[in-house]
This record gives structure tokens, C-alpha cells and sequence, in this order.
């Protein structure tokens, strides 16, 4: 199956928006496909993808600004072992319909609990973990599993600055830019494709733009949420590194919790591995909620996965002495 989008781009067979077409147009225009499993005219499973070809090889890979993008297995009703039978037929056909490849990395959304058939494909994985608050119908209950210093953050926060829930795109993309800069780290992606997923979400009134401004116009941070009826993301976190002593990004995720419990059912943090990031979002008291990264390398691979490792290791000595 090719990547032409049906009607309007979206379809029902997703485990969350960053699997619908139209989202894959936006990140990967022209370079995505999926793999489909049908009974009858019924979808009972979908595999998304997004290739590319580099140096010779196609790889199989995560697009930017994409948290997840794996399988989806339509819900089935029976015993336990009656529902795990058809999970691993149906997983064990996507992946054998799978284009070829020689590197594989995705990382599943966490309704995917069973990568067996990928092991017995000879894929390995990796747990990553993510913070979910799955319950926002009572905000209050939500603010009281905060920890304290987020609370008093928020309540410090609300007297420095003003949130404006319709901030500015180019403001946001200029603080990302010094975001990135104040950890001596190159822009991974590019605003000219921001722009155009923008443009998609806002059109489907499918995203919000916070900022966090004080009394001398000067933003102290911006965050971009997107959602559907499912679920909210923290999809990018800018901050102004002249101001970090105020709580304004703390404020900022709170008024994204209080946006998700008017569109959607949960709110998903985007977890981060790295150690202050997890610090930061944990004490919002959301579900450690883990998902699978599942990868595979090819022989002819080999040589190049081990100079990326090579890079990726230098990197991360040079920042450290830095």
C-alpha cells in the first residue's frame, strides 16, 4: 500500500494521530507506505513505515516530530489466550508483508504490549518510557498528585507571567533555535517542515501554541501540543535560557493538562530518557508508561550501524568535556 491518503487523511486502524496519513504526508511526504491485513473488507491490522535510502541501504525509520508509529491490531473480544492468538497471526502477517530493508527502527505506541512476532522475525527491542495522565476528568485530583515544588512553581509562575494560548509560530521557532543552541547542539530538524505539519494541525484545529510571556513582552518559554479525540502531546518545548528561575514551563505544561481535559482523554508528556527531562515530568504525577523501539540491521548494514554508534559515542564525549 502506497501512501496516497483516503479522503480527508484520517482513518480509524491507528493507535494514535501520528499514524494517520496525513500526518505522514506532512513528515514524510512522498517517502511512507503501510502494510495492511484485511478480512473481508474489515482492517483487522495496519503497519505504517516511513523509508529511506542512504549511502545504498533503505532503512526503515522514525520520521521527526513522530513519538510513535508502529502496528495496529483491531481489538478482538474472547478469552485472553483467544485474543493473543489473533494479536501474533495478524502481527506475524504485517511484518511479512513489510517491504525490504536494511535497517529497521520504529518505536510502537504503548498499546503494543506483545513484540513476540517481531523476536521470532529476528528483531530486537529496546523499553523506552514515557509519562501519561490517563484520567483528566477531575483536575483537581490531577494538580493534587503534582509534587509540591510543581505546584508552588505554577502558583510563582502565574505571578511573572501571562500563558498566551495563541502564541505566535516564528516566536516559538526562534526560542527552539536557542534551545538547541544553549546545549551546543545542532537543530535536528527543519522549520520549513514544522511550518507545513503546523499548517496540517491547524487546519484540523488539531494544535496549540502556549507562551509564556511577562509584563516587558519577553517570552520565557513555549509549548506545542497536538491531540485527537485520544490522546494530547507535548509535541515541542522551547525554552529562554536568560529565564529558567520563574516556573513559567512548569505553568505552561499545566495549562497544556487543562487544554487535553477539554479535547481529549489523556495527556502524554512525550517522555524523554534523558535524566532531567524525566526528572521534570515525572513530578507532574503521571503513569511511567513503557514502549517498545524494535530494530533490525541486515549484514550489509553492519558497517554503517557501527560508524553511527562511532559518531554518536565522540558526540557524546565532546559534550561532556564541553
Amino acid at each position: 500500500m502506497t501512501g496516497a491518503a483516503p479522503h480527508d487523511g484520517t482513518i480509524p486502524s491507528v493507535n494514535s494521530l501520528f499514524e494517520q496519513p496525513w500526518w505522514l504526508d506532512c513528515v514524510a511526504p512522498g517517502g511512507w507506505g503501510a502494510v495492511e491485513v484485511r478480512r473481508g473488507d474489515a482492517v483487522v491490522g495496519r503497519l505504517p513505515y516511513a523509508r529511506r535510502r542512504r549511502l545504498g541501504l533503505v532503512a526503515i525509520v522514525q520520521p521527526l516530530f513522530t513519538q510513535t508509529l508502529g502496528p495496529w491490531v483491531a481489538p478482538t473480544e474472547g478469552k485472553p489466550s483467544r485474543r493473543a492468538d489473533n494479536e501474533r497471526t495478524v502481527l506475524g502477517q504485517l511484518i511479512e508483508m513489510l517491504p525490504r530493508f536494511d535497517i529497521f527502527r520504529q518505536c510502537c505506541a504503548p498499546a503494543l504490549t506483545n513484540w513476540l512476532p517481531f523476536y521470532w522475525a529476528g528483531f530486537e527491542a529496546t523499553v523506552r518510557y514515557t509519562y501519561r495522565i490517563e484520567d483528566l476528568s477531575d483536575l483537581d485530583v490531577v494538580k493534587r498528585g503534582f509534587r509540591e515544588h510543581v505546584r508552588r512553581g505554577i502558583r510563582k509562575a502565574s505571578n511573572a507571567v501571562e500563558v498566551d494560548h495563541d502564541y505566535p509560530l516564528e516566536e516559538l521557532l526562534r526560542l527552539d533555535v536557542k534551545t538547541y543552541e544553549r546545549q551546543r547542539l545542532k537543530l535536528p530538524h527543519s522549520h520549513e517542515l514544522f511550518r507545513r505539519l503546523d499548517a496540517e494541525c491547524a487546519a484540523r484545529g488539531a494544535r496549540r501554541i502556549l507562551g509564556a510571556v511577562d509584563a516587558k513582552g519577553r517570552t520565557h518559554a513555549a509549548l506545542y501540543v497536538v491531540w485527537d479525540e485520544g490522546t494530547c502531546y507535548a509535541l515541542v518545548n522551547a525554552r529562554n535560557p536568560e529565564f529558567q528561575a520563574f516556573g513559567a514551563n512548569t505553568l505552561l505544561y499545566w495549562e497544556a493538562i487543562r487544554l487535553a481535559s477539554e479535547v481529549s482523554r489523556v495527556f502524554d508528556f512525550e517522555g524523554s530518557m534523558v535524566k532531567p527531562v524525566e526528572h521534570f515530568i515525572r513530578a507532574f504525577g503521571g503513569r511511567q508508561t513503557p514502549y517498545f523501539c524494535i530494530h533490525k540491521a541486515g549484514l550489509k548494514a553492519h558497517p554503517a550501524m557501527a560508524a553511527r554508534r562511532a559518531r554518536h559515542a565522540v558526540g557524546r564525549l565532546a559534550r561532556h568535556r564541553a
